[in-house]
C-alpha cells in the first residue's frame, strides 16, 4: 500500500511539472526591429525630407516669398519689422493694377522697396500737394484719407513732394513701367525721385501681413 501511494505521488508530481508554463525571457515590444524594416523607415524619412525641401524651394523661389518692411515710407499702413508674404506669380498671369501694394527691386540702390502702384503704362500722372490725378481725374485714396484729413486739420498738407519734377519732367508713364509712391507721401523715396519702375523689377504683390501675429491680416488693394 505504501509503495502504491509513493508511485501515485510521483505520478502527480510528474504531471504537475509537465503543465508548468515556460519562463518568458522577453516580450514582443522588447524585440529589436528587423534590419530590413529599419532601412525601409529610413528611406521613407529621407523621401519625406527631400519632398519637403523641394516644395520649399518651389514655393519660395517661384510662388511666394517673405519680405521684411524696413523704413517708414508706407506708414500708416505698414511699419518697420512687419513681415509680409509676396505673391510672385500673380504678375506672370496678369498686369499690375493701380492701388496694389508691391515689392520691387531698385538696382541703383541694391535693395528692395515696398510701394503702392498709382499709375501704369500709358497713364499720365500728376501729384500736386494731396491731390493725385491720373489722366486728368483726381483719384480716391482711402488708404491714407485719415492721414490727409489729420494734416489738413493741423493746417498743413500731408504731402510736400510733387510730380512731375525737374529731374523727371514727363508725367506720362511709359509702356512696360509703373509709377509708384509710398503711403507716407512726405517721407518716401519713390517714382518721384527714382523714376518709373520697369515691370521686370517688380518682385510681386504683397498679399498678407503674417508677423507680428497680432497684426496678421490680408492686405487690401484698392
Amino acid at each position: 500500500m505504501e509503495h502504491d501511494k509513493q508511485n501515485e505521488n510521483r505520478a502527480e508530481a510528474a504531471q504537475t511539472a509537465s503543465v508548468e508554463e515556460p519562463v518568458i525571457t522577453g516580450s514582443p515590444e522588447s524585440e529589436q526591429t528587423p534590419p530590413k524594416k529599419k532601412k525601409s523607415e529610413a528611406k521613407e524619412w529621407i523621401k519625406a525630407i527631400v519632398v519637403a525641401l523641394v516644395l520649399v524651394i518651389i514655393i519660395r523661389g517661384f510662388l511666394f516669398e517673405p519680405f521684411i518692411v524696413d523704413g517708414p515710407s508706407m506708414q500708416p499702413n505698414f511699419y518697420t519689422g512687419e513681415r509680409v508674404i509676396v505673391n510672385k506669380i500673380l504678375y506672370d498671369i496678369r498686369d499690375p493694377h493701380p492701388g496694389e501694394v508691391v515689392v520691387l527691386k531698385v538696382p541703383s540702390q541694391n535693395r528692395d522697396f515696398i510701394k503702392r502702384i498709382i499709375a501704369v503704362g500709358g497713364d499720365t500722372v500728376k501729384v500736386d500737394g494731396d491731390t493725385v490725378t491720373v489722366n486728368g481725374k483726381a483719384i480716391s485714396e482711402p488708404y491714407i484719407q485719415a492721414a490727409i484729413d489729420h494734416a489738413h486739420a493741423q493746417g498743413s498738407t500731408y504731402n510736400i513732394n510733387n510730380f512731375p519734377t525737374e529731374q523727371i519732367p514727363d508725367g506720362k508713364v511709359p509702356q512696360g513701367y509703373v509709377f509708384v509712391m509710398g503711403d507716407n507721401r512726405s517721407n518716401s523715396q519713390d517714382s518721384r525721385m527714382i523714376g518709373y519702375v520697369p515691370l521686370g523689377d517688380i518682385i510681386g504683390r504683397a498679399d498678407v501681413i503674417f508677423w507680428p501675429l497680432n497684426k496678421a491680416e490680408w492686405i487690401n488693394h484698392y
